[in-house]
């Protein structure tokens, strides 16, 4: 269920470094190495949650099931499900791939209830016009983030997005029985925002694409159940790594990208993450500039650092690009 495509020392394209830029290269092999020597342990507890989604499948009521279809640069797509609503939040996926992930899921869908829309960058929606028109459905937007999807996709393609509901910072509204609150979350687009939803007595938290973390989305993240927080780059890694300059600043910057580092030192404060979860999931990974085992031994080294009383009992998993993750149950 969770299949990893590790990046090799020599395979980085940091090979012809000198000087600083192979210091960095040697300390990123020694840690790739120590993850790789750690993959058995860091990897504990996922059968556990495979296990659990097949129970929660002979019909038992859930509060909320959670698929992350894909996380990361190149589409973004999840799934919210409750008794009564099926919910996605952001369309990065083409129809054809976004109904083979929810075969791979076990989650087809009959129809949907509506498509959620964080910003208008295209790894959010590119696969918008294709869903609408195969399931008719309203797509959740504020109205800056609606003028620049009009603008980021052909002219013909928009006419299919016909059935539109402003939403806004600050607001919350109701799904069929989903809770929706949506915040804003410092991101170079027009308007963009993170979530959480409510339903049954249980809270999910969604938020990605954001340059740090403000009190305001800390405020909103405390008492999830299940919580998905980006943990895009390995700052190492991204200096060394094969982006031009001008991208590095944008992703390190307050509007760019939350960098493993960020969310380490979120984790590791019990003043800011309450560790109340059930279920962790660091998303948004990067490709080139992150790896799963590295993100993930920053994620557990933070949360090793809590006091014992505030210690996280939950399940900390990694999304993927290219493989779904879940259904988790909550």
């Amino acid at each position: 269920m969770w299949a990893y495509k590790a990046q090799l020392p020599g395979q980085w394209p940091c090979s012809r470094l000198t000087g600083n830029g192979a210091i960095a290269r040697a300390r990123l092999t020694r840690r790739l190495q120590f993850a790789i020597i750690l993959t058995t342990r860091l990897r504990r507890g996922r059968h556990k949650t495979r296990a659990a989604g097949a129970a929660g499948s002979g019909g038992e009521a859930i509060a909320f099931r959670v698929t992350i279809l894909a996380s990361g640069s190149s589409g973004n797509a999840t799934l919210l499900e409750t008794q009564r609503t099926c919910l996605l939040v952001d369309a990065g996926l083409g129809r054809k791939e976004t109904l083979r992930r929810l075969a791979d899921a076990e989650a087809g869908l009959e129809r949907l209830d509506g498509i959620l829309i964080s910003h208008e960058h295209t790894d959010h929606i590119g696969g918008l016009p294709q869903l609408m028109r195969h399931w008719r459905t309203t797509v959740y937007l504020t109205e800056p983030t609606h003028g620049e999807v009009q603008r980021v996709l052909p002219e013909g393609s928009c006419k299919r997005i016909n059935r539109v509901e402003y939403i806004r910072a600050g607001q919350r509204f109701t799904i069929g029985d989903i809770e929706v609150a949506a915040f804003a979350v410092p991101h170079d687009a027009a308007d963009p925002l993170g979530f959480t939803f409510c339903a049954n007595g249980t809270k999910v938290s969604l938020v990605t694409d954001l340059g740090y973390l403000p009190e305001l989305v800390k405020h909103h993240l405390r008492d999830s159940d299940g919580l998905i927080l980006e943990s895009n780059h390995d700052l190492e890694m991204l200096k060394v790594g094969p982006y031009p300059w001008h991208v590095k600043q944008r992703v390190m910057s307050r509007t760019g990208h939350l960098s493993n580092h960020s969310v380490s030192e979120f984790l590791a404060d019990p003043e800011g993450f309450d560790a109340a979860a059930r279920f962790l999931v660091l998303a948004h990974l990067s490709e080139y500039n992150n790896n799963p085992d590295v993100a993930r031994i920053s994620a557990e080294e933070a949360l090793g650092r809590r006091p014992a009383e505030a210690a996280f009992r939950g399940e900390l998993l990694i999304a993927s690009q290219h493989v779904p993750l879940g259904p988790l149950l909550l």
